[in-house]
């Protein structure tokens, strides 16, 4: 099969590929724990058929940067057949289309056929858009936003129209640009991408959306990396995009709950469900200090994003 899609795309036959693009119903991967996000180009065959192999947790499936407006048809219609070859799949699937404004919506309607997991919507401003989207897409299809624009930026908390809407990647570059700062302020220790980074990791929470932070363009530069991630766990991120393996193994190895973590949460809910049925809700612990309802809580909450 893939020999007769690189024979295909070799000769530039689109209508040849558009044959091959078996509208499918897939089984949606609803998980919601991924924290590595690979990038793929979908003008790419190279790319595309290493997504059994890869070790991301999520395969972003991208139509928007990175490919020219020659390749955009073929990149469309190669991702059609991808999905339709990945009925079922334990990694997350998700498709960037273009803006709305440049075949966005488009190609919204032609991926309803095969069913991504989720679609990502790029240039997002407005609950206007949103709800537009929401309104095309499949009903079983989540929709994920870049947050990249100073519009989003001002929208973010309304943006969540409903559950559908299940996870925003901040796209730090363009987001710089829209708001008319220069990208040197995007360092590891400048006081407003602390304040971004922050902000959009609160508020995505707050309002039950998950935050993917953003790309780091330099992926030979594992080291600076490895020091983002330290970073951006510290501050509560749990994932991250990627555009290379390496940075894939990174994000698995350091986005992790570590065994002294789930050891610690699993004494607290021991401790505590146990006081509770003496009926007292706070107490004091030699080992982890003062535990309550809000202690007891958080350690559940840590135990069950481990077992999912």
């Amino acid at each position: 099969m893939l020999q007769v899609i690189e024979k295909a795309y070799a000769q530039r036959d689109l209508k040849a590929l558009d044959a091959l693009a078996k509208p499918t119903l897939r089984e949606i991967n609803k998980k919601n724990d991924y924290k590595s996000v690979l990038m793929l180009s979908c003008h790419n065959l190279k790319h595309l058929s290493k997504i059994a192999t890869t070790q991301a947790d999520c395969i972003m499936l991208n139509l928007e940067d990175g490919v020219s407006k020659e390749e955009k048809p073929f990149a469309l219609v190669l991702c059609a057949i991808f999905l339709s070859q990945h009925k079922k799949c334990k990694k997350k699937l998700v498709v960037r289309v273009n803006s709305l404004d440049e075949g966005g919506y488009k190609e919204i309607a032609y991926l309803n056929q095969f069913m991504p997991d989720a679609v990502r919507v790029p240039k997002i401003k407005t609950q206007e858009e949103v709800q537009s989207v929401l309104h095309l897409l499949h009903e079983d299809i989540e929709l994920h936003l870049s947050i990249e624009t100073a519009g989003a930026w001002k929208n973010l908390q309304t943006l969540a129209l409903n559950k559908r809407v299940t996870a925003f990647h901040l796209g730090i570059l363009d987001l710089f640009a829209d708001l008319g700062l220069s990208q040197s302020l995007i360092s590891l220790h400048n006081p407003t991408l602390h304040y971004i980074l922050s902000h959009f990791l609160i508020t995505s929470l707050a309002i039950g959306v998950k935050p993917v932070s953003f790309i780091f363009q330099e992926f030979k530069d594992l080291q600076t990396f490895q020091e983002w991630l330290t970073l951006e766990k510290s501050m509560g991120y749990s994932a991250k995009g990627c555009i290379s393996p390496a940075q894939v193994r990174l994000v698995n190895e350091i986005f992790v709950d570590t065994e002294e973590e789930i050891k610690r949460a699993q004494t607290i809910v021991k401790l505590f469900e146990m006081h509770k049925k003496e009926g007292i809700s706070g107490f004091v612990d030699e080992e982890y200090g003062f535990i309550d309802e809000p202690i007891y809580k958080g350690a559940l909450s840590l135990l069950n994003k481990v077992i999912i």
